[in-house]
């Protein structure tokens, strides 16, 4: 995943702001498949003249959202032509499959490169996450959900615990950082007491990751005394292609077992606003 310095101040200022109405989005270069997949990258713009790029996966009928919180220091390098410069994370190497599955994808990458270690349990963040739900619904009818993983998964539980009422449909947590390490923050700081929505905790037997051991997902999930419909599923298997053991391409990322892992969690999420998953 990489060492960084943290976020600065400077950057971490337009988190706190609320983006512009949806008539001010530039839209780039989409593009689709033969399934009839689409991806479009948008520019949000922030009231401090920041902008927030997203990519939007869109099948031919989507029948709801799902905003992706990526992993790491959270930089995806969404570039303006729609290439990907670090598409290994979980989250984004599997958005053809979700959009096989109905499921528009909302991938979030950060403002001028910034590092998300550190912020993403934040009140400026979980504004921003809220914005970006907000975005969804506006460009897709139905449900939507927050997904989050490995470092994401802080943003995830943050968004869902500042959420308006009825405005995600349910929170889903993978390879939950737990143990705190070189971020400093935890799923534990993102206020899981204050999660009302369905949840779902995602946790490989064999993730050797070393901030998010799976035998905490009970743990995660006792936390969120919020919520009435809390769940946590645990899968096994993967392998190792990356150096370290939190990296994308390994157990902690679900890497050679992502068609099962999103075929479990689709389940979950049909079975909480999507229909048949």
């Amino acid at each position: 995943m990489g060492s960084r310095s943290k976020i600065t101040p400077m950057l971490l200022a337009p988190l706190a702001l609320a983006l512009l109405p949806a008539a001010g989005f530039a839209q780039h270069r989409a593009r689709g498949d033969d399934q009839g997949v689409s991806e479009r990258l948008f520019d949000l713009p922030l009231a401090g003249g920041a902008t927030q790029k997203a990519l939007l996966v869109m099948p031919p009928h989507a029948r709801g959202t799902i905003v992706m919180l990526p992993g790491g220091a959270g930089d995806v390098g969404l570039e303006r032509d729609g290439d990907i410069r670090h598409g290994d994370n979980f989250v984004v190497r599997t958005r053809a499959l979700w959009a096989r599955r109905g499921y528009a994808v909302l991938i979030p990458d950060t403002i001028d490169r910034a590092n998300l270690r550190g912020v993403r349990s934040s009140p400026g963040y979980a504004r921003l996450v809220g914005d970006l739900v907000g975005f969804a619904h506006r460009q897709v009818a139905g449900p939507v959900f927050l997904l989050g993983t490995s470092q994401g998964a802080i943003a995830a539980m943050n968004g869902a615990a500042h959420a308006p009422a009825g405005s995600i449909a349910g929170v889903v947590l993978t390879e939950s950082v737990s143990v705190r390490g070189g971020s400093g923050e935890t799923v534990f700081d993102a206020s899981p007491e204050r999660v009302r929505a369905p949840a779902l905790i995602v946790a490989n037997r064999d993730d050797r990751c070393d901030v998010a051991p799976p035998q905490a997902a009970p743990r995660i999930a006792a936390a969120m005394k919020a919520s009435r419909d809390v769940r946590v599923l645990m899968v096994s298997g993967g392998v190792t292609r990356s150096a370290k053991a939190c990296g994308s391409l390994t157990p902690h990322g679900y890497y050679g077992i992502e068609d099962a892992v999103v075929a479990k969690i689709g389940a979950w999420i049909g079975a909480h606003g999507f229909g048949k998953g």
